[in-house]
């Protein structure tokens, strides 16, 4: 899930403290800078959740509660919310460009970054990288199967794709059938789940990793904390979860269009102590076009301290089995 281009008049000519952000679910619109005087003051002396934020119109907000309580403060708004997010990329075409927002040349580099991240991970938290054992991957927020046919099915004998717009889990079941280069019986893209995050509670200790990668801000924070408590259950022992996200430099940016957050590196952090998870590494993102938000990646665990695990052999790990 993730998506398109905005088309805008020929005549519009944004002004010049304007800068181009690419949602990656949502494609690119135009955001203003926060000047000197409109940043909130220190965040190392204030919660991010009490940092102000802006709109994709530039409404400014004191903190994120006054959001919150405006987009979602009563179930109908909730309902709406959500409601309106998967409508919009109901109308975005499934494609690697389309779910990349008219920025489908990043693919290359988002794999790359993904990838070297997640050898390290894999090295480090079990023995022979996991490599003698049966891996398993949730990917979340799928879309067309992208992270999982350029990366995940490449280091996880099984994965299972969550997603919730339906034409986007077709092409991805179309484009993972397709794959030719992969034993289907030590490498596959195996449950397919048309389910939004907030909804979806994983089988107890069946993933290695739960990746999350730009769909994570269409949650609202009650929603994520309550995800990642889920979640949590779905991982196995030593398991882990990477999520991938754009990071607005303070406080956050609402897109009223496809109703979604972009949240500094600081409010994901205090989400991140909510769910109680523990940050075990982090990297940049690099070799994004400059005009595009920063993108960084989280590894969080459930443990405190670093532990190496060895895999389960594949006969002592969780059987495949058909959903759909």
């Amino acid at each position: 899930m993730r998506e398109y281009l905005y088309s805008l008049p020929s005549a519009y000519f944004p002004p010049k403290d304007t800068h181009f952000t690419l949602f990656p679910r949502r494609g690119f619109c135009f955001l203003p800078h926060l000047t000197p005087k409109q940043r909130p003051p220190s965040q190392a002396t204030v919660h991010a959740m009490e940092v102000g934020g802006s709109d994709s119109d530039g409404r400014e907000f004191k903190n994120a509660d006054e959001m919150w309580r405006e987009q979602v403060g009563d179930p109908s708004k909730k309902t709406d919310w959500y409601h309106q997010g998967v409508g919009y990329w109901q109308g975005v075409e499934a494609s690697v460009d389309g779910v990349l927002g008219g920025y489908g040349h990043v693919n290359e580099a988002d794999v790359h970054g993904s990838e070297a991240f997640l050898k390290t991970l894999l090295s480090e938290r079990y023995l022979n990288a996991g490599t003698d054992g049966h891996l398993v991957a949730l990917d979340c927020g799928a879309g067309i199967g992208r992270v999982t046919k350029n990366l995940l099915i490449r280091y996880f004998n099984e994965v299972d794709l969550l997603e919730p717009v339906s034409h986007f889990l077709e092409a991805a079941r179309e484009n993972l059938s397709s794959e030719s280069h992969m034993s289907p019986d030590i490498h596959k893209a195996n449950n397919f789940f048309c389910m939004p995050l907030q909804e979806f509670t994983p089988d107890a200790e069946r993933y290695d990793v739960i990746w999350v990668q730009w769909c994570i801000g269409h949650l609202t924070d009650d929603d994520f904390v309550s995800f990642f408590k889920r979640a949590k259950a779905g991982l196995k022992p030593g398991g882990f979860f990477v999520l991938k996200e754009n990071i607005a430099k303070t406080g956050f940016v609402l897109d009223n269009e496809d109703r979604s957050i972009t949240r500094s590196d600081l409010y994901f952090k205090e989400l991140f102590r909510h769910c109680g998870l523990h940050l075990y590494k982090s990297k940049d993102q690099r070799g994004m076009p400059e005009e595009l938000f920063a993108v960084k990646m989280y590894a969080l665990t459930t443990d405190s301290p670093k532990k190496v695990y060895k895999a389960r052999s594949k006969g002592q790990a969780n059987r495949p089995r058909i959903v759909k």
